[in-house]
């Protein structure tokens, strides 16, 4: 498997830029749950073997959880609720979720990389967009994880309370066993009701 890399970093380090934080969330497409993003400033001469969250099992994942938090430079997570979403909608979620983990991390950040196409901080002029960036740049892709494993861990405490729903292995995600749960027991309050009107 392909890990991400650090040369955006680094060129943006030679450029200038001293504390380049990568920033990616999860939860975006999720019926139930928050959104939660993860902002990682990695050290200069990092050597961690990082992958998109997505790629790797759960138990890598939390093993660099752990090793992105003993060794960033500075890390945050900003979580957004599911009654924040249906009332603000997603984009204003995904530019708070990113805001709150910068404001969580409390350090003066030089350069940000954010995650796909759209620039939600377009009014920073230190944050740039990146496609993929999740598997190519290695900030971004500790970012990813550490949001992942937090939101995971969340869900999964979960399960005892709405065990109908198989937090335990949906994380909230729209699976046919999710969406037929829905349909048969009907939303609860950790739903996004404007998510969810196709299964009720």
């Amino acid at each position: 498997m392909q890990t991400a890399g650090y040369k955006t970093e680094n060129l943006l380090r030679k450029n200038g830029a001293l504390l380049v934080a990568g920033i990616d969330e999860v939860g975006r497409g999720a019926l139930a749950g928050p959104l939660v993003a993860g902002v990682v400033i990695l050290p200069k001469h990092s050597r961690l073997k990082l992958c998109d969250s997505k790629l790797i099992s759960a138990h890598r994942r939390e093993e660099l959880d752990y090793l992105v938090k003993e060794k960033a430079v500075g890390y945050g997570l900003g979580w957004v609720t599911n009654t924040e979403i249906d009332t603000f909608g997603l984009a204003w979620s995904l530019r708070e979720a990113y805001l709150r983990a910068l404001e969580e991390m409390n350090l003066e950040v030089s350069q940000v990389i954010l995650d796909g196409s759209m620039n939600y901080l377009a009014d920073f002029d230190m944050c740039q967009t990146r496609v993929k960036a999740d598997r190519d740049v290695a900030c971004v892709a500790a970012a990813s994880i550490l949001a992942k494993v937090a939101r995971d861990e969340y869900m999964h405490r979960l399960c005892d309370q709405y065990p109908q729903y198989c937090y335990e292995t949906n994380v909230g995600y729209g699976t046919k066993v999710h969406t037929e749960a829905i349909r048969k027991h009907g939303l609860t309050d950790l739903h996004r009701k404007s998510f969810c009107s196709n299964f009720i």
